[in-house]
């Protein structure tokens, strides 16, 4: 799968609820398991394993990223666009929140998101 994703916000915070971080790992979480406090995701433990974002909640410092990737761009919103297309052309997902007041996108290796069912739906 090469593209984009997308959720709402409420499906967003039920992802986010439903993993778990165990050392560097993130995996899914089983119902029915008991899971420490410290393997709590939320966005900042997500952006760890994120390649790019785009966040209200999590700085995703979108120039410093541009600049990593040895990119120039005039505003932000190019800026974002060429991350995003540096990232897809290199088999990445992009996972867009479509309700989210500010934007909310996040861009994680293909093999993560299908991993944590983000290619399957969720």
């Amino acid at each position: 799968m090469n593209g984009t994703i997308e959720v709402t916000a409420r499906q967003w915070e039920a992802f986010l609820a439903g993993l778990y971080e165990r050392g560097e790992r993130l995996e899914r979480r089983v119902a029915g398991e008991n899971y420490p406090p410290e393997e709590t995701v939320d966005a900042y433990v997500l952006s760890g394993h994120a390649e790019a974002l785009r966040s209200a909640e999590v700085d995703g410092d979108v120039w410093g990223t541009l600049a990593d990737l040895e990119e120039e761009a005039g505003d932000e919103e190019e800026a974002w666009a060429r991350i995003v297309a540096f990232y897809l052309e290199r088999g990445c997902v992009r996972v867009r929140v479509v309700d989210a007041p500010e934007p909310e996108e996040w861009v994680l290796e293909e093999a993560l998101a299908r991993r944590l069912g983000l290619t399957a739906g969720i």
